[in-house]
């Protein structure tokens, strides 16, 4: 390891970047080095620019992934490098603002029927029943279930924060079952076959496409359309959008109210400003008029018999 791979790899954890973060951005700066077959410190701002269209137009990258790229490297030259650039020296690309796939209620029993294994589908059920992230649902530990007071805690969130969830009586019952059935050894709710870890995100995930496939549900389903479908649903029961926020730990207000625009039943309740209009008398129509007919020619009248003409002399 390098010195400067080691600095990188220091200032991230110092300032309490998530592991998969840390990954992501050590990722992007060793393709960034790897492209030029130089060491990064090297690089200027536009060899950063036109690594960023090779990205767009030849590897056609999302832009999120771009975004990404754009964050590892203005951490990476701003805060390792301590170069004297501004955040504005990294514009990012708008993202194409999408509406979340929403399950409905019948949709949900149907996914659920076809999840296999007892585990993936309690972990499943976490991530609707509680609208958990598939992170926070794998690293469940037995003790951050309290049945007493109805609540998950949920450890190290995204951001880094703890916050408590919905345990609900179904999902308790659900979880009660899945640990009379397996018990499950050591810390965590959900344990991996590899000694002291938990559930790997990948094995919940590939669990969460077999069961799509088999229910025959022509959406695309994730574990995060499971969180997407929590929302909405409880927005639709009058759910107040604040409980939401907190349940779901939504930093910003507006990405919770995003799923007001998903619920159709929230939708259709709305009234229209124009049945609150004052009601006008219809406009009049005025009878139509009558077809006119074609007059018939009158009749010839009979001519009267002409008197014979007398012969011409010879």
């Amino acid at each position: 390891m390098t010195v400067l791979r080691k600095r990188f790899i220091e200032d991230m954890r110092l300032r309490g970047l998530a592991p998969a973060t840390q990954r992501s951005y050590l990722h992007y700066v060793t393709q960034l080095a790897e492209f030029y077959h130089c060491s990064p410190d090297r690089l200027d701002r536009e060899a950063i620019r036109q690594f960023e269209l090779y990205l767009l137009q030849e590897r056609r990258l999302s832009p999120e992934s771009i975004n990404t790229f754009l964050s590892a490297v203005q951490f990476f030259y701003l805060v390792t490098l301590e170069m004297p650039w501004g955040k504005d020296c990294f514009p990012r690309l708008r993202r194409p603002q999408r509406l979340p796939v929403v399950l409905s209620p019948e949709e949900v029993e149907r996914f659920f029927r076809h999840v296999p294994g007892l585990k993936y589908r309690a972990a499943l059920m976490c991530c609707y029943g509680a609208g958990l992230r598939i992170l926070e649902a794998v690293a469940l530990r037995v003790s951050d279930v309290d049945s007493a007071r109805g609540v998950l805690r949920i450890r190290h969130g995204k951001g880094g924060k703890d916050r408590y969830a919905l345990l609900s009586p179904r999902l308790l019952a659900v979880l009660r079952a899945y640990w009379r059935a397996l018990r499950p050894r050591g810390e965590f709710l959900f344990p991996s076959w590899r000694q002291g870890r938990h559930l790997s995100a990948g094995a919940l995930s590939q669990a969460c496409r077999e069961a799509a496939q088999l229910s025959g549900i022509a959406k695309r389903i994730t574990a995060h359309t499971l969180r997407h479908s929590f929302a909405t649903h409880l927005l639709e029961a009058g759910t107040d959008t604040r409980v939401i926020q907190a349940l779901l730990g939504h930093r910003r207000i507006d990405t919770t109210a995003r799923y007001a625009q998903v619920s159709v039943p929230l939708l259709a309740a709305t009234r229209s400003p124009l049945d609150a209009l004052p009601h006008a008398a219809p406009p009049k129509s005025r009878p139509p008029k009558p077809a006119r007919s074609k007059p018939t020619p009158p009749k010839p009248r009979p001519q009267p018999p002409q008197p014979p003409q007398p012969a011409a002399p010879r």
